[in-house]
């Protein structure tokens, strides 16, 4: 049975729909502070249909256009979340938010330990728009 467009990956599973390594996509994240997939209890990471598509966005620049880690992040901070993430999904297709503040879809209210889940994921949340805060913040400086 097929996962639903909306749900979220792992990180085999996200790899293998963007075509590259595991090990890629975390080093991706310590080189572009916009791919903040969702952290849960002992690091295990998912990824949001939204970070699927920035990951494929990123896989297209460096892979086939021939963009640099710093020519993507340029394109990042002179184009915005929106546009880059038109390189990795061009029909537009999957709801964006630029900037990364809709709550990510949570378990049906019956579900037990909801409580548990929704605080991690605001702490995901909180812990995505530091990183973002962190690189404004350091760029004025």
């Amino acid at each position: 049975m097929a996962k639903s467009p909306n749900a979220f990956r792992t990180i085999s599973e996200a790899a293998t729909e963007v075509g590259v390594p595991q090990h890629v996509l975390r080093f991706w994240e310590t080189k572009f502070p916009f791919l903040t997939p969702l952290k849960r209890a002992g690091g295990r990471r998912f990824y949001r249909p939204q970070d699927v598509v920035l990951l494929k966005a990123v896989r297209r620049l460096l892979h086939e256009d021939g963009l640099t880690i710093k020519g993507v992040l340029r394109l990042h901070k002179d184009q915005g979340t929106r546009r880059l993430a038109h390189y990795g999904d061009p029909d537009g297709t999957v709801t964006f938010d630029p900037e990364g503040s809709d709550p990510a879809p949570t378990a049906p209210p019956a579900a037990a330990g909801l409580s548990s889940i929704r605080l991690r994921q605001v702490l995901a949340e909180l812990e995505g728009a530091r990183a973002r805060l962190e690189v404004v913040l350091s760029r004025s400086a």
